[in-house]
C-alpha cells in the first residue's frame, strides 16, 4: 500500500505543473483579451498617445488588426480541444465587440436613462451574443482544420468570414467594427472595389492565420515570405479608377454644396423650448440663405413631423427651392399614426411636381424600432421615436444638375450590399453618396471616427464620392478615392462649404453584389470549408 502513494518529487512535480498550468491559462486569458482590444482599436485608434507606432488618433491600423488576429490564432491553433478554442475566440470577439461599441453607454445610460449597471449588463450581453458567432467559428477551426499549413490558414479565413456575414445577416445585423475596416487605408485598399469589405476582412484573415502558423511552427519559409512581400507592393501600385466592369462618363461638372452641422446637445434636440427651437430657427436661417447649388442638412435635422412644425414653416422652405439653381436635401421624419412614421429625406429643387422622398430601410433595433419581445427594455428608456416604418431597398436617387445622389441616413452606409442595389441598372446609378447621421448619441467619442471610416470604406467599394452631413460630426467631403477633402470641426456649429465630382462606371463589387448580394461570399467560404474537410480525410 505505501509502495503505491505518490513520492514527495512526484507529488511537487504534479502540483508544480498544475499550478503553471493555472497561471498559463491566466496569461492566455489576459492575451486574447487585449488582443481583442487591439482588434477594436483597429478600426479607429482611440487614444492620443501612440504616434512612435505610426498609430494616429481616429486613424485606421491595418498592421493592429492583423497582429489581433495573428495572435488569436497562435492561441487557438495550439489548443487541445475544440471547446478551449471556442472558449478562446469567444473571449476575444467579447473583449473585441465590447471594445468597438462601448459608446451605446452614452445613449443608453446618459441620454435614455437606463441605469448604469443594467446598461453595462446590456452591453455586454450584446457582445457576448455576437461573439458566439466567432467561437463557432474557432471551435469550428480546431474540430475541422487539416494538417496542410495552407489548407488550415485558408479554413481559418473562411470560418472567421462566415462569422462577419452572420454579423452582417442575422438579427437585423449589426457589423460594426468588421476587421476589413482597419484596411481603408493601406496595402488593400485596391481591392475594395473587387471584393468590399468583406472580402478585405477575409484577405487579412487569411494573412494573420498563415504567419501565426508559420511562426508557431518556426518554419517561415522564405519563398512564402517573399511571395506574400511581391503581392503587398503589387497591391500597393494597382491602379483603382481604370478598374471598371462597365465605364460611362463622369457627370459634366462638379456640384458645388453647402453641408449643414447643427451641434444641438443631444438631451435637447427634442425638447420644444430649447433644441426643437433652435434647430428651426438656424436650420432655416441656413437654408434659406445657402448659395450652393445643393444644401444638406442632416438627419432629423427638422425635430417634428410636417404638420407639428410652425404654420407656413415648410411651405416657405417649398417656395424658397421652389425656381432659382438651388435644391437642398433635409432630413426629417415624415408620417401619420395611421400610416405610420419613416426617417425620411426630403428633397426640394425647381420644377418638380412632388417633393423627393427617401425612407429609411434599416432601421436601429430600440432606437427605431423595437424588436418582438423586448418593449419592456425601451419602456426603461427615455428615448423618442422609437417605432418607424421601413422604406425599400434601392429607392431612387435625387437627380439634380446631372447627379444622381443617392442618400442614405445614419449606419445605413455600414450595409454596403444594401447600397449596392441601386447599381443593378447603370445607367441609373448613383453618381454620389449623400449620408445624413445624427450620432450625437453617443457624444464626442470614437464611434465618430468610426462611422468615417465606414463612409470611407463605401467610397472605395463604388468609387463614389460620399458628402456627409451630421449634427455634431464628422461633416465631410469624400472623394471617389476614400480621401477627406472637406472637413468641419466636430461638435461645433457651422457650415461646410466645398465641391463633389459626381463619378459613373460600375466597379467589379459593384456589378457582382447588385445582382448576387453575398451570396458569392457565403458560398466561396462554404467551398474552402469543403475543401478544408477532404483535405482533413485525406
Amino acid at each position: 500500500m505505501i509502495s503505491s502513494l505518490p513520492t514527495m518529487p512526484a507529488l511537487l512535480e504534479h502540483m508544480g505543473w498544475q499550478a503553471q498550468r493555472k497561471r498559463i491559462g491566466w496569461l492566455q486569458f489576459a492575451m486574447v483579451c487585449i488582443a481583442g482590444g487591439a482588434h477594436a482599436a483597429s478600426m479607429a485608434w482611440p487614444f492620443a498617445w501612440g504616434a512612435a507606432l505610426g498609430l494616429q488618433p481616429g486613424q485606421p491600423a491595418g498592421w493592429l488588426q492583423l497582429l489581433a488576429l495573428l495572435l488569436l490564432v497562435a492561441q487557438v491553433d495550439g489548443s487541445r480541444s475544440w471547446q478551449r478554442a471556442a472558449w478562446l475566440g469567444g473571449l476575444f470577439a467579447t473583449a473585441m465587440l465590447c471594445g468597438t461599441f462601448w459608446w451605446l453607454y452614452i445613449s443608453m445610460h446618459d441620454y435614455g436613462g437606463l441605469a448604469a449597471p443594467l446598461t453595462v449588463l446590456a452591453i455586454v450581453l450584446l457582445a457576448a451574443l455576437l461573439a458566439l458567432y466567432y467561437a463557432a467559428a474557432c471551435g469550428l477551426f480546431v474540430a475541422l482544420a487539416p494538417a496542410s499549413r495552407a489548407l488550415r490558414a485558408m479554413v481559418f479565413a473562411a470560418l472567421w468570414l462566415l462569422a462577419e456575414l452572420a454579423r452582417v445577416k442575422f438579427f437585423t445585423g449589426f457589423p460594426w467594427g468588421e476587421g476589413g475596416y482597419a484596411h481603408v487605408d493601406g496595402w488593400a485598399r485596391p481591392l475594395a472595389a473587387w471584393v468590399g469589405v468583406h472580402g478585405l476582412s477575409f484577405l487579412a484573415a487569411l494573412l494573420a492565420a498563415w504567419l501565426a502558423l508559420c511562426l508557431r511552427a518556426a518554419q517561415i519559409r522564405w519563398l512564402s515570405a517573399l511571395g506574400l512581400a511581391a503581392a503587398g507592393v503589387v497591391l500597393a501600385w494597382l491602379p483603382q479608377s481604370s478598374w471598371l466592369v462597365e465605364d460611362r462618363p463622369a457627370p459634366p461638372e462638379a456640384l458645388a454644396l453647402t453641408l449643414l452641422q447643427g451641434n444641438i446637445p443631444q438631451n435637447e434636440k427634442f425638447e420644444t423650448g430649447t433644441g426643437v427651437l433652435t434647430a428651426l430657427n438656424w436650420y432655416g436661417e441656413q437654408l434659406h440663405g445657402a448659395k450652393t447649388s445643393l444644401v444638406v442638412a442632416p438627419e432629423t435635422a427638422l425635430p417634428l413631423l410636417p404638420q407639428q412644425l410652425p404654420e407656413g414653416y415648410l411651405q416657405a422652405l417649398q417656395a424658397r427651392f421652389a425656381s432659382g439653381q438651388q435644391a437642398a436635401l433635409v432630413g426629417l421624419p415624415l408620417g401619420s399614426y395611421e400610416a405610420g412614421y419613416a426617417n425620411a429625406v426630403v428633397g426640394l429643387k425647381p420644377g418638380a411636381s412632388e417633393p423627393y422622398r427617401y425612407d429609411k430601410h434599416h432601421l436601429v433595433p430600440f432606437g427605431e424600432f423595437i424588436p418582438t419581445g423586448f418593449r419592456w427594455f425601451t419602456n426603461l428608456m427615455q428615448i423618442p421615436l422609437g417605432d418607424f416604418n421601413r422604406g425599400a431597398v434601392g429607392q431612387a436617387s435625387f437627380d439634380w444638375k446631372g447627379q444622381r445622389l443617392a442618400p442614405n441616413i445614419c449606419y445605413e452606409d455600414l450595409f454596403g450590399e444594401e447600397l449596392g442595389a441601386r447599381f443593378l441598372d447603370a445607367a441609373q446609378a448613383p453618381t454620389v453618396f449623400v449620408n445624413l447621421s445624427n450620432i450625437g448619441w453617443f457624444g464626442n467619442t470614437v464611434a465618430i471616427d468610426q462611422h468615417l471610416q465606414i463612409s470611407r470604406m463605401r467610397a472605395l467599394e463604388f468609387e463614389r464620392p460620399m458628402i456627409r452631413a451630421t449634427n455634431t460630426g464628422a461633416t465631410v467631403i469624400i472623394d471617389h478615392h476614400g480621401k477627406v477633402t472637406h472637413e468641419l470641426a466636430r461638435h461645433t456649429r457651422g457650415v461646410l462649404v466645398g465641391e463633389v465630382a459626381g463619378r459613373g462606371g460600375i466597379t467589379p463589387y459593384a456589378w457582382w453584389v447588385s445582382r448576387w448580394g453575398l451570396w458569392p461570399l457565403w458560398l466561396g467560404a462554404a467551398g474552402l470549408l469543403l475543401l478544408g474537410w477532404l483535405g482533413r480525410r485525406r
